[in-house]
């Protein structure tokens, strides 16, 4: 999986890291039982601190999405991946309001917006193949 950081992004690199990493699961690049790089490896490969992957595993791991063993390393979730909670809604409507917020400022109306989500969400959960997962 090809993993890109904008080090100039107001985005912490953690977090760009965890998104990316997200992606990959959606889309289907990452499938439940695939092995990652250790820290230490993706850090090197990426030229980042191997606290901010560190950081990013940790966070990926308690949200459910990855497993981390002592001698396996840390593979993306065999056992499914975590359901939709009241904290990820709340999360999510947080970040909806603000992109709502934006777009309408901008002018963008209620169609075009939800057009435009539609597409991201779709995008997203395409694998490489153009398969809806």
């Amino acid at each position: 999986m090809f993993i890109e950081l904008d080090l100039q992004s107001e985005t912490p690199i953690y977090a760009q890291l965890i998104d990316q990493l997200i992606e990959g699961i959606a889309s289907g690049e990452l499938k439940p039982g695939d092995p990652l790089p250790s820290v230490r490896r993706l850090a090197e490969d990426l030229g980042i601190n191997l606290h901010t992957v560190n950081k990013s595993y940790n966070l990926l791991k308690q949200e459910g999405f990855l497993q981390v063993h002592r001698k396996k390393g840390v593979i993306v979730q065999p056992d499914g991946m975590p359901g939709v909670t009241e904290a990820f809604e709340e999360k999510l409507r947080q970040q909806l309001r603000s992109l709502a917020a934006a777009a309408a400022v901008r002018g963008m109306s209620e169609e075009a917006f939800t057009q435009k989500s539609r597409s991201v969400y779709r995008n997203a959960i395409t694998n490489r193949g153009g398969e809806q997962r």
